[in-house]
């Protein structure tokens, strides 16, 4: 996709900022060490364009780059300590703070309904859905953005996992979003994360008389304290509720999508049906 001479920077709310201070440490660093910066990047096996890019702050740098920087050139946990701020710069600003609740969160219930949920997405899937983005987004953010959302399913691998579970239209499932390869690879992860014992993935037929989720897509958290959340999202304006009226309306309407939906065993068959015709 051709670059759209946007700023390769994230939206900005004082996140493109941070980057160029953490950017200008990790140069103080590399050349308190005597390194250029194509010294750096092979010794840590990337290439001088990227250590560049986030020495500038136009990049956003993975925890593991961040890790292996700041061991190799003995910043004492300079750079490591900045990781959560890094992280946090990673995903767009409306979508910040639901991006922390939902890394905490318990309980997880989410209906979407024009694209697969973000946290089930491939890594593919996901560059696809953000190149189709309108206006069209950077080539440098498109990929930030499919970092931060593949950084997000770590939540699956969370101890103990919180209780997660999700609501799909059955028109979602046939769109070839990327192509059939994608589409195909992303359905093989469905079936994959359906099959966890803490995630229940079910499919909303098109041929439903009765559907209670016309009013749009919609998630649904529980935080360690036990408070409630519901978050919406429409045309990239998102709103965190914690109006505990409004919450529990969002939750009387998600039990019923659930129980118009197919359920979780009846969805994954649906699935592996969907599999061998793609």
């Amino acid at each position: 996709m051709a670059g759209t001479g946007r700023p390769e920077l994230p939206e900005g709310d004082g996140s493109g900022a941070f980057l160029k201070s953490f950017g200008r440490q990790m140069k103080l660093l590399r050349e308190r060490a005597g390194l250029r910066q194509i010294e750096l990047g092979q010794q840590l096996g990337y290439g001088e364009d990227l250590i560049a890019s986030v020495e500038q702050g136009r990049r956003i740098p993975r925890p593991e780059l961040i890790d292996k920087v700041d061991e190799l050139l003995d910043a004492g946990g300079l750079l490591c300590a900045m990781k959560d701020e890094v992280a946090r710069a990673r995903y767009p600003s409306f979508f910040r703070d639901a991006a922390r609740i939902e890394a905490e969160a318990v309980e997880l219930n989410a209906y979407d309904t024009h694209v697969i949920k973000g946290l089930l997405q491939t890594e593919e899937y996901a560059r696809a859905v953000f190149a189709m983005w309108r206006p069209l987004l950077d080539d440098e953010i498109v990929e930030q953005r499919v970092a931060a959302r593949m950084a997000r399913q770590q939540i699956f691998a969370r101890k103990p996992a919180p209780l997660m579970s999700f609501v799909i239209e059955e028109a979602v499932l046939h769109r070839t979003i990327g192509g059939k390869t994608v589409l195909r690879g992303q359905l093989e992860q469905l079936l994959l994360i359906g099959q966890k014992r803490t995630v229940e993935i079910q499919i909303m037929p098109t041929a439903r008389d009765e559907h209670a989720g016309l009013a749009g897509p919609f998630t649904l958290m529980e935080g360690r304290g036990q408070q409630r959340i519901a978050y919406t999202e429409v045309q990239g304006d998102s709103r965190l509720h914690t109006d505990q009226r409004k919450v529990r309306e969002l939750e009387s309407t998600y039990g019923i999508i659930r129980a118009q939906a197919l359920t979780p065993r009846e969805s994954l068959a649906q699935i592996e049906k969907l599999l061998g015709e793609t």
